[in-house]
């Protein structure tokens, strides 16, 4: 897959069932160098090399170059994941970038806190009338695929519909993707059918809805075409709902070995903005960004090849005592310095990331505020870490108040 660089680093074997980036070993690995090798390729460890390499030009997020590694170079899943914005570059991205961000205001992200503070609520109450729950069947899932279609303009009639496709379009970043292609193209082919139609109906009756302002986006003359509509309304499918899902697994995740954290929360709602961020540094959902150099490197020390696959652990990263201070503590209260790098940075940072931070600022309140501490009350099973991460079960029992 990629050429070794010319210096001895740490090996890192981030297949292995059950690795982990809070691991000693990765400590260790970060401490050595600031990057490792691994089966796939390069792996970044230190914040401040990964804060450089993000905003650097010459890497790229090649859609087309991570199919080729997964063996896939044609069909449904590849027209659509080669050219999503994530893996435009220049002018070609900018211009979508800007039509975007005129959909994506302030005020439609503030417009829907009322539905996210209800939906949240709402879902907590049940869960509260309980005292315990299977947290992603009943709070993570349900949770973001309202908000995004609620974004979108979905009926709550296909809601289900939406959850299981963008459940199955989110695991194209898994590396077992040659074994699950089939599953990610039918959930593509059936959202994009979908999109198609809730395009139509948005040009002949706009609404109050991000999809209608995708539309209605003008930058100097300039809209989206449908194409690139559709696109869009597909990577913001599974970016809104998958991620979203996970991080608020590993949220309760993390907040049942704290419960101190979260009685504090409960009485402190006004540290929800950040725990979120606490949250997102100590366990992210994304723990790796991918890049390929479109030219040779020369890094620190380190040659890297053009076409290696260059992963960025943000995970790690997040952890880095040369750039955290306490880093290896979790604590709400911290107003850290150096930002964490989940949500990415440079051309390619998340331009979801205020809906993100509102969305589970909004969970966390309703959730602290309703429930007592969380508990694990069974065996938990997680995604591999090297892509979107997360609890895909995570059964919790909370006591009473």
């Amino acid at each position: 897959m990629t050429t070794t660089p010319a210096v001895d680093l740490p090996f890192l074997d981030i297949t292995a069932p059950d690795f982990r980036f809070d691991s000693p070993a990765v400590a260790a690995a970060r401490e050595a160098n600031w990057c490792a090798m691994t089966p796939m390729g390069l792996i970044v460890l230190r914040h401040a090399e990964m804060h450089q390499l993000l905003r650097d030009p010459r890497l790229a997020q090649s859609g087309e170059r991570y199919l080729e590694l997964m063996g896939i170079s044609d069909g449904p899943l590849y027209d659509w994941f080669v050219p999503m914005i994530l893996h435009q570059r220049g002018a070609d991205h900018l211009r979508l970038r800007r039509l975007v961000s005129k959909a994506f205001s302030p005020r439609m992200i503030e417009g829907l806190r009322p539905f996210m503070r209800d939906t949240a609520t709402s879902l907590t109450a049940a869960i509260a009338e309980r005292g315990e729950c299977e947290f992603m069947a009943d709070f993570a899932d349900p949770m973001p695929v309202r908000v995004m279609c609620a974004l979108l303009g979905v009926p709550p009639t296909d809601y289900e519909l939406f959850r299981r496709w963008s459940t199955d379009v989110g695991l194209v970043y898994s590396f077992t993707l040659p074994q699950l292609r089939t599953r990610v193209e039918e959930a593509v082919v059936g959202l994009r059918a979908y999109v198609d139609s809730l395009i139509e109906q948005r040009r002949a009756e706009p609404r109050d809805d991000l999809l209608s302002a995708l539309i209605a986006a003008e930058e100097s003359g300039d809209r989206l075409s449908t194409e690139e509509l559709r696109n869009l309304s597909l990577t913001l499918v599974f970016a809104a709902h998958d991620t979203t899902r996970n991080q608020l697994g590993q949220a309760l995740a993390t907040f049942s070995e704290y419960p101190d954290q979260w009685r504090l929360l409960a009485k402190r709602p006004e540290l929800a903005p950040q725990a979120v961020e606490e949250v997102m540094r100590w366990a992210p959902a994304v723990p790796t960004i991918f890049r390929f150099p479109v030219e040779d490197l020369d890094v620190h020390g380190v040659h890297v090849p053009a076409g290696t696959f260059l992963l960025l652990g943000t995970h790690a990263a997040s952890r880095d005592p040369l750039a955290v201070d306490d880093g290896d503590r979790f604590d709400i209260t911290i107003h850290r310095q150096v930002p964490h790098l989940t949500f990415g940075g440079g051309p390619h940072y998340c331009i979801g990331a205020p809906t993100a931070r509102v969305e589970m600022a909004e969970s966390l309140i309703a959730l602290s505020s309703q429930l007592a501490p969380p508990s694990i009350a069974g065996p938990v099973t997680w995604r591999p870490p090297t892509a979107i991460h997360g609890p895909e079960n995570l059964p919790l029992r909370f006591g009473r108040r």
